[in-house]
């Protein structure tokens, strides 16, 4: 298990991605699937980046896991408690202009990961995704 651990700031997304990346890589994950996992990843991170923390700063650690033909990634925070799997998935009949803001990234990495799992768990937001490969 490789582990990173920063800021929960916009400014770190990078740092991110690249850590993820080089995981991916590393276990030999299919190179066509590698854009929609970061992009996943990126959702999340930016919405830990900008709603679990307000106006102070906070941190974000993520842990990455391969075992066989899958992959584990686990987000962690110490912010506002908030269990994305409770969104209502939004309605994608609709027009852009008709639907609700909001809501894309989450029901994208719903549809994107095989695992989706989180709990709260000591003052701690635990997001949990699996994808086999």
């Amino acid at each position: 298990m490789d582990k990173l651990e920063v800021e929960a700031k916009l400014d770190n997304l990078y740092t991110v991605l690249d850590f993820v990346e080089e995981k991916l890589k590393a276990i030999g994950f299919p190179e066509e699937n590698v854009t929609k996992l970061c992009i996943v990843i990126e959702e999340i991170f930016v919405n830990i980046a900008n709603y679990a923390y307000k106006e102070k700063a906070g941190m974000v650690s993520l842990e990455v896991d391969s075992k066989a033909s899958a992959i584990r990634f686990v987000f962690m925070d110490e912010g506002i408690k908030y269990n994305p799997l409770d969104r209502p998935d939004p309605d994608i009949t609709l027009s852009a202009d008709e639907r609700q803001i909001g809501g894309l990234g989450i029901f994208m990495m719903k549809k994107t990961m095989d695992i989706v799992e989180y709990e709260y768990k000591d003052n701690k937001n635990i997001l949990t995704m699996i994808k086999f490969f």
